[in-house]
């Protein structure tokens, strides 16, 4: 059954990709000239610079891409429908970029002509230099010429430059096997793994087993920071680095992915290509005037690493995973899932990233969600996959799966793992390609955490904890830890 909706997704994706390129290739000669020439501007800067007639740093400015202009040219109230599941009104944005994108077409188009007329009349005034006709009046014409392409190249800028930043505003199409609603109340459980112990009346939270075990100190943590922050202490500290550890060592060793151990620092280009810039700047923590910030998510450095690059098909699917901190403004209201270490400004996860082909990237998905479910296997942890909603999708994504497990001192499942699938979202923004059968084609990137802390880290003491206080240690984890309890 699994393998049969991955085929579908797979053929839908697919039928999307050959309904672009039909519609961008019908029409006129001239259209089919004009719209060769758009491809050309996505598959390289360095062709957009040249046919454009713009500055390379401009140029690039149109393919930092999101949605795919064409297919918002082709097919608006297709997008528009698919926009309007996600109930983020997005879909009100779409006019204004056709109209944003006719304009900048027409401007372009003149300029066009314009390139030729100078290029004809030059070659006029060269033919006629030779005999004794007069070249003053095709002369002039050539720097009137010359002065109106200027004024359009500024026109041309200025509408680029606007329609980019419209359409880094709005949203991912939601993959058609995402259940629509408005809300999490839409969303489904796909499946539930392990029972959930039976703990009596004197169960404690995280929060006072943390406090009577001396594994974290919340309060000096605050002296230091402020709230939202943890200070991990003694055995405690020692735990988050064995759970790392362990995580880190489970995916290199047993499922294939590559370590990185990158900077925690992302130029404002990175936060662009993974889309947390410009929707979510208010919630990131930005130094030297927001052109460097500290890393929200190690899908950050990890699918930025081969940004503005063209990947060999043979080499694909990579597959990275790293440890980084996580940093963060938002914090969540107030409330119960906000107190101890549940939201917090600062945590420590180990990420998962996948770069991919559209034809496999759904199969990716598959097994980049079993591959973070495992750790809680292992673990002995219950927990269930939810299949988000439309309305509760994020920005950037096609589709995901929630990874929750159950904390019983909260009585309710917390997320620690988002999978998603951003098909050619991330990838159109950071200009990531790889070549096939001499095309170069848009990567799918995917990621989830494999997994978050501290969550994972309060679930665990909260489901091991034991009738005499202690806390028990999974067995798989204990030659990390270096002991069976903690007392």
């Amino acid at each position: 059954m699994v393998a049969h909706a991955s085929r579908v997704l797979v053929l839908a994706s697919r039928q999307n990709d050959l309904l672009i390129e039909f519609i961008c290739n019908r029409g006129s000669e001239f259209t089919r000239k004009v719209r060769d020439r758009e491809d050309a501007l996505a598959n390289t800067r360095e062709a957009c610079a040249t046919q454009s007639d713009l500055p390379l740093e401009t140029a690039a400015s149109t393919i930092a891409g999101m949605l795919d202009i064409r297919l918002i040219r082709e097919k608006p109230n297709f997008v528009r429908e698919r926009l309007a599941t996600r109930a983020g009104g997005d879909e009100t944005k779409i006019d204004e970029v056709l109209r944003v994108d006719a304009e900048r077409r027409k401007v372009e188009t003149a300029l066009q002509q314009l390139n030729a007329d100078r290029k004809r009349l030059s070659k006029e005034i060269g033919a006629k230099r030779g005999s004794s006709d007069a070249t003053a009046e095709l002369e002039a014409r050539v720097r009137e010429i010359g002065e109106e392409i200027v004024d359009l190249n500024k026109r041309t800028t200025a509408a680029e430059e606007e329609q980019n930043n419209l359409l880094l505003q709005i949203a991912n199409l939601p993959h058609e096997s995402v259940p629509v609603g408005k809300d999490p109340s839409a969303n489904r459980v796909v499946r539930s793994w392990g029972e959930r112990p039976k703990l009596s009346d004197e169960t404690l939270d995280h929060v006072a087993l943390g406090e009577k075990l001396k594994l974290f100190d919340l309060e000096r943590a605050a002296k230091l920071s402020g709230t939202g922050f943890i200070c991990f202490t003694g055995t405690g500290a020692k735990l988050e680095r064995a759970l790392i550890n362990f995580m880190i060592d489970l995916h290199t060793r047993e499922h294939g992915y590559f370590e990185v151990s990158p900077p925690f620092l992302v130029r404002r280009d990175c936060m662009i290509g993974t889309t947390q810039l410009p929707k979510f700047e208010a919630d990131m923590y930005g130094l030297e005037e927001n052109q460097l910030f500290l890393a929200p998510t190690a899908e950050v450095p990890l699918t930025n690493l081969h940004r503005d690059e063209i990947l060999n098909i043979v080499d694909l699917p990579k597959k990275f995973v790293a440890y980084t901190p996580c940093f963060r403004r938002e914090a969540g209201a107030a409330g119960r899932e906000t107190r101890g270490i549940i939201r917090v400004h600062q945590f420590d996860k180990v990420e998962l990233v996948k770069i991919t082909t559209p034809e496999k990237s759904y199969d990716e998905l598959e097994s980049l969600t079993a591959d973070a479910e495992r750790v809680l296997q292992i673990l002995g942890l219950p927990y269930r996959i939810v299949g988000l909603c439309t309305g509760d999708l994020g920005f950037g994504s096609a589709k995901t799966y929630d990874i929750e497990v159950w904390s019983p001192g909260q009585n309710t499942y917390l997320e620690v793992s988002s999978c998603s699938n951003f098909e050619g979202f991330q990838a159109r923004r950071m200009h990531l390609r790889y070549k096939d059968d001499g095309k170069n084609r848009f990567c799918h990137t995917l990621n989830g955490s494999g997994l978050a802390l501290p969550r994972l880290f309060a679930a665990l003491i909260e489901n091991g904890q034991q009738s005499d206080g202690s806390i028990r240690i999974p067995e798989k984890l204990q030659s990390y830890f270096g002991a069976a309890e903690i007392r």
